[in-house]
C-alpha cells in the first residue's frame, strides 16, 4: 500500500484498513480490528512530543512502529500524519496458517490474531521491524475481496481517552480481540 493511503488522519485511515489483507513474508490476513491515536489523544504515545521509542510515529507515514506493550508483546502499529499510527488489534487468519500456528502454539484460529500481541506474534512481527516501510517487503497488501460492514465504537485496553470512538471492527466477524458492544455508528 503506498504512503499516500496512510497520509491522513489516523480515524481515517483505521477505517479504510478494515477489509484490507495484510501479509508479513506471505503470512496474514484480513484486517477486522483497528484503534486510531494521534497527537491531541492523551491514550496516544505521541501525546508528549517525539521520543527514542516512539520516534517512528514523527517519521513518514506509510511506515511500522513496533513496540513492546508491557515488556511482554510486540504490537504492529501503521504510521499516518505525523504523530499518528493505525493500531492492528486483529485479523481474520487466511495465508500461512501453518507458519501462525507454530509461531503461537496453538490451532484455534478464531484465538491466533485475536488482539494486538496475538497478531504480531503470529505475524513474526518484532522490534527490527519499527521503522520498516508498508509498500515493500516483507509487506504485502491486498484490496479487500468484498463488501465490508464497519462499525465505530470506543477503544479498549487504556485507561484515558476510553470515550474516543477510534476503535473500528469489521461488524459480525469472529476473529475480533473482543466482542463488539453496540455500534455507535455503521462507517461503510
Amino acid at each position: 500500500m503506498e504512503p499516500a493511503f496512510f497520509d491522513r488522519p489516523a480515524a481515517t485511515v483505521a477505517a479504510a484498513l478494515i477489509g484490507h489483507v495484510l501479509l508479513v513474508e506471505g503470512v496474514g490476513g484480513a484486517i477486522v480490528e483497528t484503534e486510531a491515536y494521534d497527537r491531541s489523544d492523551p491514550a496516544s504515545h505521541s501525546v508528549s512530543g517525539p521520543t527514542r521509542r516512539n520516534a517512528s510515529m514523527f517519521g513518514p507515514p506509510g511506515r511500522a512502529y513496533v513496540y513492546r506493550s508491557y515488556g511482554l508483546h510486540w504490537c504492529l502499529n501503521l504510521v499516518c500524519e505525523t504523530g499518528s499510527a493505525v493500531l492492528l488489534r486483529a485479523l481474520a487468519p487466511g495465508d500461512g496458517l501453518a507458519a501462525m500456528r507454530a509461531r503461537r502454539g496453538l490451532d484455534d484460529p478464531r484465538r491466533l490474531c485475536a488482539g494486538p500481541g496475538r497478531l504480531a506474534q503470529a505475524l513474526g512481527i518484532e522490534g527490527a521491524h519499527d521503522g520498516a516501510p508498508l509498500d515493500r517487503a516483507p509487506f504485502g497488501w491486498r484490496p479487500p475481496e468484498g463488501p465490508v460492514t464497519v462499525a465505530a465504537t470506543t477503544r479498549i485496553g487504556i485507561t484515558k481517552g476510553v470515550e474516543t470512538p477510534w476503535r473500528f471492527v469489521w461488524a459480525g466477524s469472529p476473529y475480533l480481540s473482543r466482542p463488539l458492544p453496540r455500534p455507535r455508528s455503521a462507517i461503510r
